[in-house]
């Protein structure tokens, strides 16, 4: 389904977006200054925003990716989650910093920080671009939070709508109500 024939709104901009990252980019780079650091968004909805977030960090950077789903082909989690694609390089000893589009249910997200851990890295940091705690299952630690938004199904920017469309778009976007 292309929602670009529906009625929608931006519920961030792009300029927003940015804004935000420039500024986690920074901050980021302090926390990491003179250090190198594993970036490894969570695919697929979080390489846009890894992309953006690596290219605003001055700081030794190597991208890995991992993939995981609870949802599959649907808009509501299974409770089940799979592993998609696994890092290819060793994690023990070295700085992760974790990059997550949405934090909804935390299902997805708790299992890969327990899987990372079990790696045994120096360190673990998680930044996520959007938080929707009202829909929160599990506990998950989250150090940077760019944007907290309503329960509201959300697309662009790298998130994606049913069936995959829309990731593409520079904002994110809501259906109007």
């Amino acid at each position: 389904m292309n929602f670009r024939n529906k009625e929608t709104e931006v519920l961030i901009s792009a300029e927003e977006i940015a804004e935000k990252i420039a500024v986690a980019g920074k901050e980021l780079s302090e926390l990491y200054k003179g250090e190198s650091v594993v970036v490894v968004p969570l695919l697929r909805g979080a390489f846009v925003f890894a992309a953006d977030l690596a290219r605003a960090m001055d700081a030794e950077i190597q991208v890995e990716f991992i993939g995981a789903s609870s949802y599959g082909d649907a808009t509501v989690t299974s409770g089940e989650v799979r592993l998609t694609q696994d890092t290819s390089l060793p994690l023990a000893d070295r700085n992760v910093l974790l990059v997550e589009d949405i934090v909804d249910t935390g299902l997805t997200l708790a299992y890969i920080q327990r899987l990372i851990l079990s790696r045994n890295p120096a360190s673990l940091r998680t930044i996520v671009l959007l938080d929707k705690k009202i829909k929160r299952q599990v506990d998950v630690k989250l150090d940077t939070i760019l944007f907290k938004i309503p329960d509201r199904f959300v697309f662009g920017y790298g998130l994606d709508g049913p069936g995959g469309y829309n990731r593409n778009l520079p904002d994110i976007m809501a259906i109007k109500n």
